[in-house]
């Protein structure tokens, strides 16, 4: 059955069965960064003097602080990448031994005798080896002019994306007497190898203006909304196992 063209209004959305769709009205080349390579590092780090490793790191204690009473929790975690050094391999050169240095920066908050709420900020710089990975450099060489000025592209990207949180801290009496902050970070990051290249893709036309939303959400009366809601469960979900098997399962 023909797909009419003109019911179909595209828009961003799940296509979730084949045949859904009409036909694009077009194909077209767009330039895009596309990823070629990428690899996940995982992290558990606790604080321990002296050089860093693959679960310690010296930055994770706070400097002292002035009578804390109790750790809250870490936020505003962020990630920058300072340098990365790219080793051809000899073998292919097209695969290289990336050396990264990175520094992790958040906030990490807690309460003082007098019950107010305190900062401690933290930057943790790291240094990570990847032995093998595949990041080709571009064969055409890419540059971007404009009325000012001319801008060079780079055009081989390595990029991070970090997922962090604070898993524990602990407030402590360092060496010194003095009272410290330290934390439990876990971490992971993403490495991408990513080159600026020409993608041909179906297109159906430019994206529709949406319609009309940005509106404020008007006030509603509390009890009103109550009454409009349904009962709660009163007891949570029981976690049983089934007592027979799946039908398909017996038959087997």
């Amino acid at each position: 059955m023909a797909i009419n063209f003109k019911k179909f209004v595209p828009r961003p959305g799940l296509v979730n069965q084949q045949g859904r769709l009409p036909d694009p009205s077009e194909l077209v080349c767009i330039e895009v960064p596309k990823v070629f390579d990428q690899c996940l590092i995982k992290r558990c780090l606790v604080y321990a003097e002296g050089p860093d490793t693959v679960t310690t790191d010296e930055e994770l204690r706070s400097n002292p602080l002035v009578n804390p009473k109790r750790y809250l929790s870490s936020r505003d975690f962020k990630v920058k990448l300072l340098s990365v050094d790219k080793i051809p391999l000899k073998l292919d050169p097209n695969f290289k031994k990336i050396i990264l240095n990175y520094v992790i920066s958040f906030y990490s908050d807690y309460i003082d005798e007098n019950g107010a709420t305190q900062s401690e900020f933290y930057e943790i710089y790291r240094t990570d080896i990847i032995g093998r990975f595949y990041c080709p450099d571009s064969i055409a060489q890419i540059t971007s002019t404009s009325d000012e000025e001319c801008n060079c592209v780079e055009d081989n990207i390595i990029k991070l994306e970090m997922v962090a949180e604070a898993l524990d801290g602990q407030i402590l009496e360092d060496e010194a007497g003095d009272q410290v902050l330290d934390i439990t970070l876990g971490y992971f990051i993403v490495v991408k190898c990513q080159l600026l290249v020409q993608l041909l893709v179906p297109a159906y036309d430019y994206c529709p203006v949406p319609k009309e939303a940005c509106e404020e959400e008007p006030e509603e009366d509390p009890c009103e909304r109550f009454e409009r809601a349904p009962v709660p469960k009163f007891y949570p979900d029981q976690n049983l196992e089934p007592l027979f098997q799946e039908y398909d399962e017996v038959e087997r």
